[in-house]
């Protein structure tokens, strides 16, 4: 007869042999973040077969499972990693990975209630804050940059049409950003309801930042043509290039014209704890919101995302209700009126460990060691004829084109280049276009990245383009 199935999963797991097992394979994979890979493996072949496999009905050993989630993930591209160069990932924080376990064991949610971590999560958004030069009054963590922009842009939009979260966009609007702004403002901007026809994209200047004349005439036309200016994002370094806008003068502008004022920080603003780049974020303290993905430069793992706020208030009018079901405590506000997010982890947790463990001194020279890496690889492009570098990095990004040898279509030698790049697997980085120009880009923010890196990553670049 068939004995039936346990109904305490947990009878199923030998607690202390699982920490033990964990443990062997997060200092397995430690250990191999500290140095870059010959190549990228490929899934083994027994995995693959066994991806084919039907739902499990019956319980299988604890080790096998979790060695086969451990060798998928090996197996993955891992931001981790000093020559993962491509887009702007986490960088395996050891602290961070602690403070990720503990949150999922506990499992709280933030919704309301939460207990004790509620002030752990205040604390967190202070110290981030403090880190970059910005002092919020409100903010919520969320899952993402996207989630972030949105959650501003949905209190700017109930402070310019108030009531407009009930009765929807009575008009048109109108919501500003630089040409190079990141798209989830684009997406935000759709979702929120005003429409992508709100979204005026504003030019760029010759260091590929908003160009405030500009930012002025677009919102002294839309006010005549009885277009309501909702909020100008501009971006405290754009994921292309990492230019930052010129935050003082846009502020300026936007407090002449009585528009909200949010800034992208996602990827950049991190550099404003950098000695060498504090002072092109100068103006921040008068946004009336700002984003930081503490899982970009920050190093923490995914999904942790800040929104903080000027004032508080805004984030309430946007989000506050109420529901039989999540009754209010009279004059308590529950943590999920000051976001559009119900169930959510305590994603403060990683971030509030590793600044607790390192200390801030520790981050701003970290990000300095990035900043200047950026520098040195810019440098050694202009002094080598076979590269073009396609702008002076205001950040850590940096895009550049190989200059095909005997003549050639440039930039169809450019996009073939990034993916024989990818094939390679030695080093990771991303295509990109800039101005129309196929070209290839890397992006600085893993402390693990040493001087040393450049010239394996120039030399393997050189060695793939020789091929093609």
């Amino acid at each position: 007869m068939t004995q039936p199935a346990a109904a305490d999963p947990g009878a199923l797991i030998d607690h202390a042999a699982m920490l033990r097992l964990l443990s062997e394979a997060l200092t397995s994979a430690w250990s191999s973040f500290e140095r870059p890979r010959p190549r990228e493996p490929s899934l083994p072949g027994d995995l693959a077969a066994a991806f084919d496999a039907r739902l499990p009905d019956a319980p299988s050993a604890p080790d096998a499972a979790l060695a086969d989630a451990a060798r998928v993930l090996d197996s993955s591209h891992c931001p981790s990693r000093p020559l993962f160069l491509a887009y702007v990932g986490s960088t395996g924080l050891e602290a961070g990975v602690v403070g990720a376990a503990l949150t999922a064991a506990y499992d709280v949610n933030m919704a309301v209630a939460p207990g004790a971590v509620e002030a752990l999560e205040h604390q967190a958004l202070r110290w981030i804050g403090e880190l970059v030069g910005y002092r919020p009054a409100d903010g919520a963590f969320t899952s993402g940059g996207m989630i972030s922009n949105l959650t501003a842009l949905a209190a700017a939009r109930e402070q310019a049409l108030p009531g407009s979260r009930r009765r929807g966009c009575q008009g048109a609007c109108g919501v500003y950003c630089s040409d190079e702004a990141h798209h989830s403002v684009a997406r935000a901007v759709e979702i929120s309801g005003m429409g992508s026809d709100a979204l005026r994209r504003i030019a760029i200047d010759h260091c590929r930042r908003m160009r405030v004349d500009e930012l002025r005439a677009a919102i002294a036309r839309d006010r005549a043509s009885g277009i309501t200016p909702v909020a100008v994002v501009a971006t405290a370094g754009t994921t292309l290039t990492g230019a930052v806008d010129p935050l003082g003068e846009i502020a300026a502008a936007c407090a002449e014209h009585g528009v909200w004022l949010h800034v992208d920080g996602a990827y950049g603003l991190p550099a404003a704890a950098a000695p060498s780049t504090r002072e092109l974020f100068a103006g921040l303290d008068r946004a009336d919101s700002v984003t930081v993905d503490a899982h970009k430069w920050l190093g923490i793992q995914k999904s942790c995302s800040v929104v903080m706020l000027r004032d508080r208030g805004p984030l309430s009018n946007a989000f506050h209700h109420d529901e039989r079901y999540m009754v209010h405590r009279e004059g308590v506000r529950n943590a999920v009126d000051a976001t559009l997010e119900y169930s959510r982890p305590a994603r403060s947790i990683p971030i509030w460990l590793a600044l607790r463990i390192y200390g801030a001194d520790a981050f701003r020279a970290w990000i300095e060691q990035t900043l200047d890496l950026a520098r040195t690889f810019a440098e050694a492009l202009r002094g080598d004829s076979a590269f073009e570098l396609l702008h002076a990095p205001m950040l850590s990004a940096v895009c550049f084109r190989h200059i095909p040898a005997g003549g050639g279509d440039p930039g169809a030698h450019n996009t073939r280049l990034a993916q024989a790049i990818a094939d390679d697997g030695r080093v990771y980085l991303a295509g990109a276009s800039v101005d129309g120009m196929p070209c290839l880009r890397v992006c600085f923010v893993n402390f693990r990245t040493r001087r040393e890196d450049l010239g394996t990553l120039l030399a393997v670049v050189r060695e793939i383009a020789a091929g093609e």
